[in-house]
């Protein structure tokens, strides 16, 4: 066994001297906030993904919740996602008062799975919110069909899948609308941030009146000067800072690299770990291209626990994502009991991600994998 002479991380941001620039350029900048480089990221994320708008906002929690009031979600609707993902996905239901409905996952993919999604469709349900987990794609087209054919909304969770694609095209132009993050694990950074992509103009309008307190600029009475604005509904103050917007303009100059680097080391995973006993690698959906947010292995035959703490005594930033969503207090105190889901339940017990990210060298790589295969000799 070889322990590292610092701790590596599951994953961490990737910054440079020209993310650093920008920043102090926006600094010395005239506007720190609501200034010019909003926009202009904005529309770098439109243009990489291939939509028509992008709306900022602070983080991605904030823009699922204001992707969730663009899509009217209310008190007694219903709305389908999936457990094994962070509590967002499904807290953003919460907040306008809509009840979550969990389907179980495709043991393959991790991703929700399509059947189980019809499963729980009722006359109550208004949305699904499929998860692009640990970086692949969810099956757009069979959801997006069982969405058409009841008058559903999708909002496709991308946290993780900036720069994935999916049967050719990038996620984001599949569904009606899609979130992703910029946290710094993420592919790409601005510290904290999220943003919601779409075709459709009036979601476009509703997530930019949302994210700015529910007040816009009018023209309802010629007595009034330009001054004057009202406030047309309750919204929030999730704005995105100019700050944050220049690092994801200088961030989004690397992101094709970033992926690269992140799917080359998941091929080294792979290929090392293929058929050794005691480890289950990730699958591919066919016709989807991870980005690779997270790299998850299955454990079989071992105590996760025990490899956990091992990894975690060389530096080995090893970690779980996630615990479904359900068995934490806030949603057993609302009802859900264990066993909603058994496939996403038997794949969590048994699940570890492992560190994936650009800064990791092909040492770190071998060190990783070279204890994970001594561990698995452990007497079982």
């Amino acid at each position: 066994m070889k322990k590292l002479p610092e701790f590596l991380s599951y994953g961490r941001q990737s910054i440079d001297e020209d993310d650093i620039q920008i920043v102090i350029e926006t600094l010395r900048s005239p506007f720190l906030t609501q200034g010019p480089k909003i926009q202009q990221f904005e529309q770098a994320i439109a243009d990489y993904v291939g939509t028509q708008y992008a709306v900022a906002f602070c983080n991605g929690t904030a823009a699922l919740h204001a992707a969730c009031y663009a899509a009217g979600i209310g008190v007694g609707d219903e709305v389908i996602t999936s457990p094994i993902t962070f509590a967002a996905s499904a807290n953003c239901v919460r907040y306008m008062g809509g009840t979550v409905v969990f389907a179980d996952i495709d043991a393959n993919t991790y991703n929700i799975h399509p059947e189980e999604i019809r499963k729980k469709i009722t006359p109550n349900t208004k949305a699904i919110i499929p998860v692009d987990f640990t970086g692949q794609p969810a099956d757009m087209d069979v959801i997006m069909d069982i969405a058409r054919k009841h008058n559903l909304v999708v909002i496709e969770d991308g946290a993780h899948s900036l720069g994935a694609e999916y049967k050719g095209k990038k996620v984001g132009t599949q569904a009606d609308m899609t979130m992703f993050s910029f946290h710094p694990v993420k592919p790409i950074t601005t510290a904290e941030g999220g943003i919601i992509v779409t075709n459709n103009e009036d979601y476009y309008r509703k997530l930019q009146l949302f994210r700015s307190h529910g007040i816009e600029q009018t023209d309802f009475s010629a007595d009034q000067g330009g001054w004057y604005y009202e406030m047309t509904d309750l919204g929030y103050n999730y704005r995105m800072t100019d700050l944050q917007a220049a690092l994801g303009l200088s961030q989004m100059k690397k992101i094709d690299k970033f992926i690269q680097q992140r799917r080359e080391i998941a091929a080294f995973y792979t290929e090392a770990f293929q058929d050794i006993e005691g480890i289950i690698v990730p699958q591919q959906l066919e016709g989807a291209n991870s980005g690779w947010h997270l790299y998850m292995v299955q454990l079989e035959g071992i105590s996760r626990k025990f490899v956990f703490e091992q990894m975690r005594s060389l530096n080995i930033g090893v970690h779980v994502h996630y615990i479904p969503v359900y068995w934490h207090p806030y949603y057993q105190e609302l009802g859900y009991e264990r066993g909603l889901c058994p496939i996403a339940e038997k794949w969590y017990e048994r699940a570890l991600t492992l560190p994936i990210h650009p800064n990791m060298t092909v040492e770190d790589l071998s060190i990783i994998v070279s204890n994970i295969k001594e561990l698995l000799k452990q007497p079982k």
